[in-house]
């Protein structure tokens, strides 16, 4: 069952956040659990759905609105800067104070954990990864954005991810994600279904993004969907779960 939680942050102030856990009592060593990141569109049905599935499969899940104390012009602009520069910002603090969170609960075993993002999450999904965060053993980046510097992901955990062929704004990220993994000698699984576009995974409700942002193909592709999560959920069962 989903519930309202809040997250202390460094500044003194909080971030919303939804959690789901899985039905009965906590194994003695706690559940593992998995961080979501929104995408652009923030808090929606499917995001939260994420979650529900997380918790289905047995993982302590949470998923923060990064927009829930600023704005969402501002929230895209800090994802910029993050991604031009190199350097973690505003995103990877409150992703890291999420984690810290979750992994001071007593029934969450702290030293297994992961981090999932879609679209922009996705982005920050990895870069977060890519800080070496305590307890963090693999993240899943699905149609997100991937650092042109392949150093920037030297010390990334394992990594599992899913892109859009049809998707002209992300499908090159998923070729270049393949190519560092590659190039590092870091566990990895990246794919990219042919068949499929922009936030492909989650069955979103956007029709005014669909219009404006045609060239990515945008929309649920049940196929895909379907076969990227039995990986992203094969991938932390080894990773996170199992580790």
């Amino acid at each position: 069952m989903r519930q309202h939680v809040r997250i202390p942050l460094p500044d003194g102030s909080s971030l919303d956040a939804t959690m789901a856990l899985p039905e009965g009592t906590a194994p003695a060593a706690g559940w593992p659990g998995a961080v979501v990141v929104h995408e652009i569109y923030g808090i929606e049905p499917d995001m939260l759905d994420a979650v529900d599935r997380f918790a289905e499969h047995g993982y302590a899940a949470i998923l923060p609105d990064l927009y829930s104390h600023g704005t969402r012009i501002g929230c895209l602009a800090r994802a910029m800067h993050q991604f031009t520069t190199g350097k973690p910002g505003r995103p990877t603090a409150d992703i890291d104070a999420t984690r810290q969170w979750l992994a001071d609960r007593d029934d969450v075993d702290g030293s297994r954990l992961g981090v999932i993002g879609f679209c922009m999450g996705g982005g920050f999904a990895l870069a977060y990864a890519a800080s070496t965060p305590p307890g963090v053993r693999a993240a899943s980046v699905n149609y997100g954005a991937v650092p042109r510097d392949q150093e920037e992901l030297r010390t990334v955990c394992p990594v599992v991810g899913s892109y859009g062929g049809r998707d002209r704004g992300f499908r090159a990220h998923g070729t270049r994600l393949q190519e560092h993994m590659r190039a590092l000698g870091l566990e990895h699984d990246v794919e990219i279904y042919a068949a499929a576009g922009h936030s492909f995974m989650t069955d979103g409700h956007h029709p005014l993004a669909k219009l404006a942002l045609f060239p990515l193909r945008h929309g649920l592709v049940q196929p895909a969907a379907d076969d990227a999560w039995q990986r992203t959920f094969a991938f932390f069962d080894k990773y996170v779960a199992n580790g």
